[in-house]
């Protein structure tokens, strides 16, 4: 009577090439480890940790150096804006100057926003896509 195990069954195949040197050492690996080649396979399957590969494209440098920029501008403006907010707060009147200050920063902040946008959209082809 065969012996009969208690295994999940498998039925897809998956086939490689490699060289006589990474053969050699896979074969030498599981005959280390005393287990099958197809065990050895699975086991490093469940036990890897694969890090991605990420290619930086030239445009995609400029598109980070952009939006790095635009950023930073943003993030002037926004201190700005809370500087005024904070003078408005503790005087408690706005004066007709400040009022057109903010204004202003509010105008500069949705003028970035559209030239990130813009920048974003040029580099990867649609901008409605995309949302700050």
């Amino acid at each position: 009577m065969p012996k009969k195990y208690n295994t999940p069954k498998r039925s897809i195949v998956v086939k490689t090439r490699m060289t006589d040197e990474e053969y050699s050492d896979f074969t030498e690996r599981a005959k280390f480890c005393g287990i099958s080649q197809s065990e050895f396979i699975r086991q490093a399957i469940e036990n890897a940790v694969i890090k991605p590969i990420i290619t930086v494209s030239p445009i995609n440098e400029k598109l980070l150096s952009a939006i790095g920029q635009l950023t930073a501008q943003l993030g002037k403006i926004g201190g700005n804006l809370n500087q005024i907010a904070r003078y408005l707060n503790e005087h408690g009147t706005p004066y007709n100057s400040l009022s057109s200050d903010v204004q202003a920063a509010i105008a500069d902040l949705t003028d970035l926003k559209f030239e990130i946008l813009q920048k974003v959209g040029d580099a990867v082809g649609d901008i409605q896509t995309f949302k700050l």
